[in-house]
């Protein structure tokens, strides 16, 4: 059986694409007290407004709530990715390949877990991140979070598309 993430995306994607979005990520969060879930999603253009956000959770409350495979009460929370946004498919690295990147590996790789660089290069199976001067191949499999890193060129690619 899938992991729980895994069926509420299967579920609720299909209404997200529907609607004109693209959802980009999906997080389950457990805590002693709730459970949160957490979409981030977008337009095509990047673009997402608040009524959008709202649009968005009204439609997934209503297909969460008829197949009911959230066991426990949670909190539904809709955002956009905003500027520093999370990574998650390698088309979202090639879209801000030369952007500075930070990403977290499931294993150490080259004896560390963490990297910030250049992404400098991006294969069917791995990103390519220019770290202090020096490349580092990482498969995107190991990768467990990754996200741009706020800067002057990502800020003007923003507001320039």
């Amino acid at each position: 059986m899938k992991p729980l993430e895994a069926q509420i995306h299967d579920l609720i994607e299909p209404s997200i694409a529907a609607m004109g979005f693209r959802l980009v990520q999906l997080k389950l969060n457990d805590s002693s007290k709730n459970r949160l879930l957490q979409i981030m999603a977008e337009r095509p253009d990047g673009s997402m407004t608040l009524e959008d956000c709202e649009k968005i959770s009204r439609q997934i409350s209503a297909v969460l709530d008829v197949e009911d495979i959230i066991p426990t009460a949670y909190r539904l929370e809709v955002g956009s990715p905003g500027i520093d946004r999370p990574l998650v498919t390698r088309a979202d690295y090639e879209k801000y390949h030369g952007h500075q990147a930070k990403l977290e590996t499931i294993l150490p790789i080259h004896g560390r877990r963490r990297f910030t660089g250049e992404i400098q290069a991006v294969t069917e199976n791995t990103v390519t991140l220019k770290v202090d001067g020096v490349g580092h191949e990482i498969p995107l499999a190991d990768i467990q979070t990754a996200k741009l890193v706020l800067t002057e060129a990502l800020l003007k690619k923003a507001m320039h598309g």
